[in-house]
């Protein structure tokens, strides 16, 4: 009996205690995710102007959803490429392959200014753009390891991915630019109200094809905006050795542009909002240069430290990460919790994982789909192989 008064009178304080202290953390919870400010503005870097009387706003709202959604993406790239860095190393994935740490600020930036039912190019550095176009990490990392799973279903490799409005993953330095015009001339022929983005690199906008494609655009006002993402070093060659005039944003000459912060993914929205405007009110052609940084090396093969101090490197990383910049503002302004982010940061990992697992268990492609998908939606044909008695088949 004496035990057993004991026992009431110190266990049913601490259930109580427990009870209070559970409706507590509940109760707070709850509070907490209530008290998150559901949107704030921010000031953003004023845009260097060419031929604009107007630039995008010095400031920009940002909800909590879409705070969420662009650090999800950006970390998710990251992450991507992380792994794809890895796997290379280990000789998982081969061939050419060419990173976007660094410039995911471009890329989920740009989405964030246009439609999905817009269209969109870019060169060899293709994996961000192939995410925010509507691809898995599970069909990238696959199409790396060059699997049956893959986005290009594994013959595409890190250059050649494709999804819906999206048209690569370009390997000819600066020969998407004049395929992107062609996409937007097919936009303003079909009456859409749809435009493409065009993009490339500062290591290819000396190409003569780009100016011949700035003329063209401009005669036809073509609803297209060319982006030149100028990350400071085509290859191993800093834009200042490299050009007679740094000031990509003017070298459409007759056509407006304007110069953005690319480590800044609310002045890559407002200022793709901005140009997406101009195209779809008939104005024709624009032209926009994001100043960015690629933290790898131009590709795998480059350890991009030879032209290159790692101080420079780690600076950027410590001034201007895009996902640090990101994630500050919303700390800050009371937009999400620390434990929120890490919580989105250990499913991306795990995503990343998942995806990385596949990659190397799924099975490459056999011999006899070499040849299939030349041609869109035509019969079965014959298809010459490395001598005149050895034939292959294609299917659509």
């Amino acid at each position: 009996m004496y035990v057993g008064l004991l026992q009431i009178y110190f266990i049913v304080p601490w259930l109580a205690s427990c009870f209070r202290h559970s409706g507590a953390r509940v109760v707070v919870s709850a509070r907490t995710y209530a008290d998150f400010t559901p949107q704030a503005t921010f000031d953003i870097k004023k845009c260097d102007l060419h031929k604009l009387e107007e630039g995008p706003p010095l400031q920009a709202v940002l909800s909590r959803e879409e705070g969420l959604q662009y650090y999800r993406t950006m970390q998710t790239m990251r992450r991507m490429e992380l792994k794809a860095d890895q796997l290379y190393k280990q000789k998982i994935i081969r061939g050419f392959c060419h990173l976007y740490d660094g410039q995911e600020a471009c890329a989920v930036g740009i989405e964030a200014g246009i439609n999905l039912s817009d269209h969109l190019i870019t060169a060899y550095r293709a994996h961000g753009y192939t995410l925010t176009r509507g691809g898995t990490v599970r069909e990238i990392m696959a199409e790396l390891t060059g699997r049956r799973g893959g986005i290009a279903k594994g013959k595409g490799g890190s250059m050649h991915m494709y999804t819906k409005h999206f048209y690569g993953g370009n390997g000819i330095v600066g020969a998407q630019v004049p395929l992107g015009a062609g996409v937007a001339l097919a936009c303003k022929y079909l009456g859409k109200n749809e435009l493409c983005v065009c993009l490339y690199g500062d290591g290819a906008a000396n190409q003569g094809q780009i100016f011949e494609t700035y003329n063209m655009a401009s005669l036809w006002k073509l609803p297209c905006i060319f982006i030149c993402e100028n990350n400071k070093y085509g290859m191993g060659t800093s834009v200042e050795r490299a050009a007679a005039s740094t000031d990509y944003y003017k070298r459409g000459d007759f056509i407006p542009g304007l110069r953005v912060d690319g480590m800044d993914v609310l002045c890559v929205r407002e200022a793709t909002k901005l140009a997406a405007e101009h195209c779809r009110s008939g104005k024709g052609p624009i032209l926009m240069e994001l100043q960015t940084y690629r933290y790898h090396g131009h590709s795998m093969s480059d350890p991009g430290v030879s032209y290159r101090t790692r101080d420079e490197i780690q600076e950027v990383r410590s001034k201007s990460d895009p996902i640090s910049m990101l994630k500050d503002r919303m700390l800050s302004n009371n937009m999400a919790s620390v434990e929120e982010l890490k919580e989105i940061d250990v499913e991306v990992r795990k995503e990343i994982e998942d995806a990385a697992q596949f990659a190397t268990t799924d099975p490459e492609p056999p011999l006899d789909d070499l040849c299939n998908h030349i041609f869109y939606n035509d019969p079965p044909m014959e298809v010459r192989g490395t001598n005149p008695w050895t034939k292959l088949k294609s299917v659509s």
